[in-house]
């Protein structure tokens, strides 16, 4: 039986490890084509190469994506030699934990980096690919946060507030300016999910996991594959008539 995503082929950033690993790998196995990019080239390397020992069908790419020029280089080097995408993943980002009120030039530094990662990275991702979207009436997927829409009560930079902010705001622009070309654009809001960009906080500081806990009906940390289901769901035929869209895989978080 064909898979949910046959013959599309899809990119996802930030794809190396995490959510973005989790769902190239689950996107594989509903039988697209994915181009695995990551700033890490080892680690897009091994993610392709865990596809391909599956079964799957992957090439992977290193790319900075705060790099407006190598976002373009790469979007047509993956359209000469995979084909011409139909999904997008925008995931690639980062967190930091300092606060507003600490350090001058940490603050500065966490602003200029996570609004470069989270927001301009996307901006740039999306731009490159345009072109490929419009052409296939395509779906891109963003990786929001349930920061989103609340400010988390733990230690948290508001760069990283602010920037998911933007990702959702992003995201429903797109969606109203391209929906007459047919392309669909929607959002997933992770609440907490165990990823190795969280990995030393869940280590070094039991006391934030049980403020989370506390908060989330559903009493655990989510896992990668738990934003594989809704991604999967988005960038398929099953998602038809939705857009403009934010799935929620927060494990209840936000209705305490």
């Amino acid at each position: 039986m064909p898979g949910l995503l046959q013959d599309h082929i899809a990119a996802v950033t930030g794809a190396g490890s995490g959510i973005g690993r989790a769902i190239a790998l689950g996107y594989a196995r509903e039988d697209a084509q994915i181009a695995v990019l990551d700033i890490n080239g080892q680690t897009a390397a091994r993610t392709a190469a865990a596809i391909r020992a599956a079964g799957g069908k992957a090439r992977d790419f290193a790319l900075d994506i705060t790099d407006r020029n190598a976002c373009r280089a790469i979007a047509a080097q993956v359209a000469a030699e995979i084909g011409p995408i139909s999904i997008l993943v925008n995931n690639a980002g980062i967190n930091r934990r300092n606060a507003f009120t600490g350090d001058a030039d940490a603050v500065v530094k966490d602003w200029q980096d996570i609004m470069a990662i989270n927001l301009n990275g996307p901006f740039n991702v999306t731009h490159a690919f345009l072109d490929q979207l419009r052409r296939a009436k395509g779906r891109i997927v963003n990786i929001a946060s349930i920061q989103s829409f609340v400010h988390v009560r733990t230690p948290n930079s508001p760069a990283y507030t602010t920037s998911k902010h933007g990702v959702l705001g992003f995201t429903r622009a797109l969606a109203a300016e391209l929906g007459k070309d047919g392309v669909r654009v929607n959002a997933i809001g992770p609440g907490l999910i165990e990823t190795p960009l969280n990995e030393r906080v869940r280590a070094n500081n039991p006391e934030l996991i049980k403020i989370f806990l506390d908060h989330t009906p559903l009493g655990r940390t989510g896992k990668p594959e738990d934003i594989v289901g809704p991604a999967i769901f988005l960038a398929s035929d099953l998602s038809a008539y939705v857009t403009g869209s934010i799935v929620m895989a927060d494990g209840g978080y936000r209705t305490i």
